[in-house]
């Protein structure tokens, strides 16, 4: 099985991210396509943000089952909400990527 290096963990990081909080902003606040409200769009830019100066990418899967918390208090309970919500929609939007993140999350905890 080939190594993912964390440019690529990166990438994979900000995608899954970048749906979920699409798929809440449809949810909530009635978008459609790839457009955001304000409020997800400085959400995805901050969360994106956070995946690129993440110092453990190497070592950990997804931002979801890190140990460090880099998100501010108020930032971090709205990533919370949105993964929450769209967590359990990704298997009907986009199986492959949700599937691809609880594999990965499962081989970070063992």
């Amino acid at each position: 099985m080939p190594t993912t290096t964390p440019a690529q963990k990166r990438e994979q990081e900000k995608q899954a991210v970048g749906l979920m909080i699409e798929l809440y902003c449809h949810g909530h606040h009635g978008t459609c396509g790839h457009t955001l409200c304000p409020d997800c769009e400085v959400l995805r830019n901050y969360a994106d943000a956070r995946v690129d100066h993440c110092p453990h990418m190497e070592t950990k899967t997804f931002c979801s089952a890190c140990k460090t918390h880099c998100y501010k208090p108020q930032m971090r309970e709205a990533i919370r909400q949105v993964i929450r919500w769209s967590g359990p929609r990704m298997l009907f939007h986009h199986p492959v990527l949700a599937v691809r993140h609880l594999i990965e999350t499962r081989k970070q905890k063992k």
